[in-house]
């Protein structure tokens, strides 16, 4: 069942497979809660990786993580084997790489604010259009005045330089309100509050770590440990956009490869679209439109496919439907709608079926000869050849100290950035003031100095009387003794006398 240029999905009235040649034309993996989309994502991603494609995908439940370690025979599993006549039905592991944004169970992921960007990081900050404009003003001044901005203390130190400079920044760029910098800073604190601090900083991800392939030629599967991350849904969607849009940006242009340089799955894809932004949506819409010619798949992961935007679902041309439940009228136009994206079969009402799959039962079309869809099959998926379920601490532990990346992100870089060259000019900007305050008070003594030297040089020069001259010259003379005697006393008895 296992053949080249192709994985195998499962039987319908034929052996289902999704040819590796189209795999890059992006899927589509729907279904309700329990259903099987999980393990539909497992033995893709097994099938990708034996093909030699790397994998990137999100584990939210923990379970993925058995990707890395060979199944166990079971009764059920071998019972699905033998129905779809599975006859070379194995157990192995994957190559695997865990990934962590928060370091605990995988290599720590980072970027830098820089790269992220003022759009992306508006949305996870969940700016306003106002504060917006603010962020990108300062996003400006950094790339105008050679300003890195790789962390969030660089991102701080910038917003209270553009609130010191406003008045001047604001006839540059535009009117910079101290409530937005403001607004900007507590975002960022909340951000930090709910672990997000960490993503920011080097050494960044090279992206290049994620198309891997092992000395057998198998792919590399690099599963995020998502669990604790989808308490933060927005830092989670917009993480994983913005890796989509640097594979997008990095990656030269293909065409139409044999394979896909790399699978990108994006599981619960919807948290990705809730409230964003046309502008977002539209870039996320260009995004996966030409990605593809940089020979990546991706394949997004939800409940239902209006989840999806319409303009985002068109690209979708592989599509695994699970079933979908139909209590209310929305439900019911939701399976409708669903169904009407499938080539027909003849054979059976695909709305009605869709209701009445069971758990490991989908509705597969791919693309075929010439792109065209295939007609939708009522398929039971393969079981995988991985566990199913998760991995205990020792055995991610094993698999992370055998890493090809073991030690390269592991510990944080900390080089000169905003933050560092904006305090050695702030302590400079007080040097420079505390010299411009000196010289002003030494400027004013000077000019008092010469003001009584003026006085006194008029009243020598007025005329003397004979006494005034007599008691001129007993000053002088009293003088001349003080001074004597004050250098005598100093100088000691040597020269007391004269």
């Amino acid at each position: 069942m296992l053949v080249d240029k192709a994985v195998y999905l499962g039987t319908s009235s034929r052996p289902e497979y999704l040819p590796l040649e189209f795999a890059n034309r992006h899927g589509l993996v729907t279904g309700a809660t329990g259903t099987g989309k999980t393990v539909t994502l497992q033995i893709l991603a097994e099938g990708f990786s034996r093909a030699g494609v790397p994998v990137f995908c999100a584990d939210i439940k923990g379970d993925v993580a058995g990707l890395s370690h060979a199944g166990e025979p079971k009764d059920f599993l071998a019972e699905r084997a033998r129905t779809i006549g599975f006859s070379d039905y194995d157990f192995e592991g994957f190559p695997t790489i865990f990934w962590d944004l928060f370091g605990r169970q995988g290599h720590p992921i980072r970027t830098t604010v820089s790269e992220m960007g003022p759009l992306l990081l508006s949305r996870m900050l969940q700016l306003n259009a106002t504060q917006e404009g603010v962020l990108n003003a300062t996003f400006k001044l950094a790339d105008d005045e050679g300003l890195l901005l790789l962390d969030f203390k660089d991102l701080r130190a910038l917003l209270t330089h553009v609130s010191d400079r406003r008045a001047e920044l604001s006839a540059r760029y535009g009117n910079i309100a101290p409530a937005s910098v403001g607004a900007i800073q507590r975002a960022l604190l909340v951000l930090e509050q709910q672990g997000g601090e960490g993503f920011f900083g080097e050494p960044a991800l090279d992206i290049s770590d994620l198309m891997r392939v092992d000395a057998a030629g198998m792919g590399y599967i690099s599963v995020l440990a998502a669990d604790e991350l989808m308490r933060s849904p927005r830092l989670y969607a917009i993480f994983l956009l913005w890796l989509l849009s640097e594979l997008f940006e990095q990656l030269p242009e293909v065409g139409n490869p044999d394979k896909p340089k790399l699978v990108f799955f994006f599981d619960e894809a919807h948290l990705l679209f809730d409230e964003a932004p046309s502008a977002l949506l539209d870039k996320i819409e260009q995004v996966v439109k030409l990605v593809r010619s940089k020979g990546v798949g991706v394949y997004f992961v939800t409940q239902n496919p209006a989840d999806v935007p319409e303009a985002v679902l068109a690209q979708l041309g592989n599509r695994i439907q699970h079933a979908l439940r139909a209590y209310t009228p929305s439900e019911q136009k939701a399976v409708r709608v669903a169904a009407q994206s499938f080539r027909p079969n003849p054979e059976f009402d695909t709305a009605e079926v869709i209701t009445q799959l069971g758990t490991g039962e989908a509705l597969v079309s791919v693309l075929e000869d010439k792109g065209i869809p295939s007609i939708v099959g009522r398929t039971l998926v393969r079981p995988p050849s991985s566990r199913m379920g998760p991995i205990t601490p020792l055995e991610r532990e094993v698999v992370l100290k055998a890493s090809p990346v073991a030690g390269t992100y592991d510990t944080t870089l900390d080089r000169e950035s905003a933050y560092e060259l904006l305090d050695v000019r702030a302590k400079q900007a007080l040097k420079d003031a505390e010299l411009a305050e000196r010289d002003a008070e030494i400027a004013k003594l000077e000019a008092e100095y010469a003001k009584r030297r003026e006085k006194e040089a008029t009243r020598r020069s007025s005329r003397q009387t004979p006494m005034e001259a007599a008691l001129t010259t007993f000053a002088r003379s009293v003088a001349r003794q003080a001074g004597s005697s004050f250098v005598r006393g100093v100088l000691g008895s040597l020269t007391r006398k004269r």
